[in-house]
């Protein structure tokens, strides 16, 4: 079957991605609710947040590896069983510590899952399908991150904070186990090229010197840290500004709904203005966005605000897949894709802890002023790829791939 040849795949995938992450967008401010009940101040926030991405930072490359020389479908039940697992026994501890754990369980099923995914679209889509495809596939973390808040904020709040946040939990692990609905025979029969032993594997040091696999590791690190200091800290300034959860939660998806609409618009964007242009132009004005989340502005502006920041963070992360996946080897793509899920990771890890630290000394709103600074580094890296040709692309994204009949022959 040829890449692209059938979209049913590509549906079913979103469908089960949209479940995977409302589990997982639900769960994180939950989590940061019941830290709260639990007596966590905002530096034990910080940690709680960091330890969802510290099994998966050592996680990535070994899964990627495999992933780049077998079959990317069993990574993903195994996902949805430990997303579910972790999201539920979240709600059942009674400490920081074990709740910092099963958060860490958590963040590896949601990477296996991701990894999975991520690969299967790379593998089953011919190389001027990947634009649009990566950017239909987040429409699923998309749709998850637009519905999960509003579920949480709906379940949580009252006087018993750590009852309702638990109840709210024990629902998203529910929610996630609704993935394995559309994960039957999602993957084509033809299997990937064998390899003949552990020599033929492409260096790691090599895949992070090829040109161009750098920058969008890093610009999909700084939208990353964004969305997930957004997510765990927004509950913590609406407690500060005296903000109700139920407002937090319809905040957050309305970041959500203007990132699905990025999405949907993303081939017109891509023809107008380009890959480099596009992702330097969007990192831009998402940092001058975060810095301003830092103003004490009224409840109306936060909401436009977030609705254009969402819309601006929906570029980075579909737009540094197809940068990672095109300028990797072909037989390493997997692990390239593992790497710049490495780096997110390693985002996620160091940037709700340095959040935390930040957050301790100069209040709730710095942390964002910090992300505000990462977007503006991660801008410049976009306009040094639309510079040296690296990263940018045609009016026509078929104009690139003069090989594509050969490539949907295999």
């Amino acid at each position: 079957m040829r890449p692209g040849g059938n979209r049913g795949w590509l549906l079913r995938l979103v469908i089960a991605f949209s479940f995977a992450q409302g589990a997982v967008s639900m769960a994180r401010p939950a989590v940061s609710y019941r830290a709260l009940a639990l007596g966590a101040d905002e530096r034990a926030v910080g940690v709680i947040a960091g330890v969802y991405a510290l099994l998966p930072l050592f996680a990535a490359v070994p899964l990627g590896r495999r992933t780049d020389h077998g079959r990317c479908a069993p990574l993903l039940p195994v996902g949805v069983v430990l997303i579910a697992g972790g999201c539920a026994l979240s709600g059942t501890a009674d400490s920081l510590a074990a709740m910092a754990a099963w958060s860490g369980v958590m963040g590896l099923g949601h990477l296996s899952f991701v990894i999975g995914a991520q690969s299967l679209v790379a593998r089953q889509s011919a190389p001027h399908d990947q634009d649009r495809n990566f950017g239909h596939f987040t429409i699923g973390a998309s749709l998850g991150q637009l519905v999960g808040p509003i579920a949480a904020g709906a379940l949580i709040g009252g006087p018993d904070m750590a009852g309702t946040s638990a109840l709210a939990l024990l629902v998203a692990g529910a929610v996630a186990a609704f993935s394995f609905v559309s994960l039957w025979r999602i993957e084509h029969r033809t299997p990937p090229k064998s390899r003949t032993g552990q020599g033929d594997r492409v260096p790691v040091h090599r895949i992070l010197r090829t040109r161009g696999v750098p920058a969008g590791i890093f610009i999909s690190l700084a939208v990353l840290s964004a969305t997930d200091i957004l997510t765990a800290y927004l509950p913590v300034v609406g407690e500060h500004r005296g903000i109700a959860p139920s407002v937090i939660g319809l905040l957050l998806s309305l970041r959500a709904a203007a990132t699905i609409a990025c999405r949907l618009v993303m081939t017109p964007m891509l023809r107008l203005l380009g890959r480099a242009a596009l992702l330097t132009t969007t990192c831009l004005l998402a940092a001058l966005l975060c810095a301003g989340i830092a103003l004490p502005v009224p409840v109306w502006a936060l909401a436009v605000i977030l609705a254009l920041l969402g819309f601006c963070l929906g570029v980075g992360q579909p737009l540094s897949m197809t940068t990672v996946v095109q300028a990797a080897p072909d037989d390493a793509r997997s692990t390239a894709l593992a790497l710049r899920l490495t780096g997110n990771r390693l985002g996620q890890v160091a940037a709700p802890a340095a959040a935390g630290l930040v957050a301790g000394v100069a209040g709730v709103a710095a942390p964002f002023v910090m992300l505000g600074a990462l977007l503006l580094i991660a801008s410049g890296l976009g306009l040094r790829q639309g510079r040296t040709g690296a990263g940018s692309e045609p009016a026509d994204p078929r104009e690139r791939t003069p090989t594509a009949p050969e490539h949907e022959k295999r």
